[in-house]
């Protein structure tokens, strides 16, 4: 007996990734005119139908979309994902939501799940301590968010400049005593590129370095707050609107007002709340429309490739 086609295999004959055929048994307008007959004419000369247990499982035969966010609580990861949605609905995309808590036995446990669904395809959000290799057989249908994998279809942050901006601006207001309260550098993003950044700023521009690092909460800038001395300081740039959010109601409690306050992410609870604080927008809502983009090529068979996500002050 002849084997049965797959809808890989007919993605195969016809030239084109899963997904555009799933396009066209799904009836989807955005496919083009010519790659639809194309494929049409290969599913009726092979008497191609898919399995009903196969479409059962899809959603009557929509592509499955895994997304694996670090926490559900993020605001960075939900201004991207709040982008990506509307695109994965506009092409029939299911999406699957799981949180991997920056753990790594969760992101193999969903790892597992989404292969055992046969999901289409993967976005996800890196976190510290994940490697390139734990990803290893996942390079042609998962595309990263926030790390920069050599091997993968990447979308990532310009975590650096992001500080420079924010520096450079305190600068120009004629700020010359800048304070910097962080993440602990066994962050790779938050932590450890940001506060780099700032250590490099202060060495180019001759500044007196002036750090305190922690963790990433309201609660731990607000406590941190109190190590900083600052009478002698006149500005002090966050490596989060988190951390930012917390340092501001400690000064406001404390009623210190020469301060000027700044941070990273352009989190809309710190513009209502404290709209005079400087940001910058790491550019999070492009990142999730880029990373679909980039999901959608790999699925294509196109080439993969990796994007630096612009940043600028808001």
């Amino acid at each position: 007996m002849a084997k049965k086609l797959t809808i890989k295999d007919i993605a195969a004959l016809a030239g084109v990734g899963k997904s555009t055929v799933s396009r066209v048994l799904n009836q989807d307008s955005k496919v083009s005119a010519e790659t639809r007959e194309k494929i049409q004419a290969i599913i009726q000369a092979h008497n191609f139908t898919p399995s009903q247990s196969a479409r059962a499982m899809r959603g009557q035969g929509n592509p499955m979309i895994g997304i694996i966010v670090t926490r559900l609580s993020s605001n960075a990861e939900n201004q991207a994902l709040s982008a990506m949605l509307p695109l994965l609905y506009a092409a029939n995309c299911e999406p699957i939501i799981v949180e991997s808590q920056m753990e790594m036995h969760r992101l193999q446990e969903h790892l597992k799940f989404f292969q055992q669904r046969r999901v289409d395809g993967v976005i996800l959000f890196a976190f510290s301590g994940l490697e390139e290799q734990d990803l290893q057989g996942w390079e042609k249908k998962l595309v990263v968010i926030a790390r920069h994998y050599p091997q993968f279809s990447c979308v990532y942050y310009d975590e650096q400049r992001a500080v420079t901006l924010l520096l450079e601006k305190l600068l120009q207001q004629g700020h010359q005593k800048i304070a910097y309260l962080g993440v602990q550098e066994s962050d790779m993003t938050t932590g450890y590129l940001r506060h780099q950044a700032y250590l490099r700023f202060c060495q180019d521009h001759q500044l007196t370095p002036n750090a305190v690092l922690g963790k990433l909460s309201y609660d731990s800038a607000y406590q941190l707050a109190s190590a900083v001395d600052f009478s002698q300081i006149s500005a002090i740039v966050c490596a989060t609107d988190t951390l930012a959010i917390g340092v501001v109601k400690w000064l406001q409690e404390h009623q210190i007002t020469h301060i000027s306050v700044a941070g990273i992410g352009n989190n809309p609870l710190l513009r209502f709340l404290f709209p005079q604080t400087l940001s910058v927008d790491l550019g999070f809502t492009t990142a999730g429309k880029q990373a679909v983009k980039q999901l959608f090529d790999l699925l294509e068979n196109r080439e993969i490739k990796a994007r630096c996500i612009d940043c600028g002050l808001v």
